[in-house]
């Protein structure tokens, strides 16, 4: 039996994809989240995924954190991103941080079961037209990403909003916690990053291209 966890925010595509799978696997069970959160609930209820198909853009994920942080979590997870995203950049920094294979929302969706079934058999997939353009990801950006994935979903949304210029009393407004909540994520934040003020956090953010959580 093959066993898929797609995590994905739309229920429309996450039906689609049922169907496409459907077809082309013979004994197939699929699980479904819509967010990061929902997504690692998922996970640590179920130890027996093959693989998980991560959208960049569901809730909390923050485009690279989700890949960034199931990866350290749970290393050993075979992991393919599905977006609607193309650049040649993104594709990159993906396989560069831990993923088996990155398949565009775009390809028909026979093309889609293809390259699924091509990283269940153990290889990388990516759209033949961006396979010599890839660039590798530097150490240094590999040691910043484990440093991010310590970071709890909450704080990784501190760290995005700090990113974005906002003082302690507007995050707290955002999250709808206190100030002093905000001040504790705060200091977790930089001792996670192993940084001493809000201006060099940011410059990790700003390195890794963090995205809006």
């Amino acid at each position: 039996m093959t066993r898929l966890l797609i995590a994905d925010d739309h229920p429309l595509f996450r039906e689609a994809l049922q169907g496409a799978l459907a077809n082309h696997f013979s004994d197939l069970q699929i699980r479904e989240a819509d967010s990061l959160e929902s997504t690692l609930d998922a996970l640590a209820t179920d130890d027996d995924i093959d693989l998980l198909l991560l959208d960049l853009h569901m809730p909390g994920a923050g485009d690279l954190y989700g890949l960034i942080r199931i990866r350290n979590d749970y290393p050993l997870l075979p992991i393919a991103v599905i977006s609607g995203a193309e650049d040649v950049q993104v594709i990159g920094r993906c396989m560069g941080f831990g993923a088996l294979g990155f398949i565009p929302k775009s390809m028909p969706s026979n093309q889609i079961a293809q390259a699924i079934a091509s990283i269940l058999d153990g290889d990388e997939w990516v759209p033949e037209s961006v396979r010599e353009q890839l660039a590798e990801v530097s150490q240094e950006d590999k040691e910043l990403a484990e440093k991010i994935a310590d970071l709890t979903p909450q704080q990784y949304k501190v760290l995005y909003y700090v990113h974005e210029g906002l003082l302690n009393k507007q995050i707290a407004y955002q999250l709808g916690i206190t100030e002093a909540t905000v001040k504790a994520h705060m200091t977790a934040i930089f001792r996670k990053l192993d940084v001493y003020n809000r201006t060099q956090a940011v410059l990790i953010a700003e390195r890794l291209q963090l995205s809006p959580p």
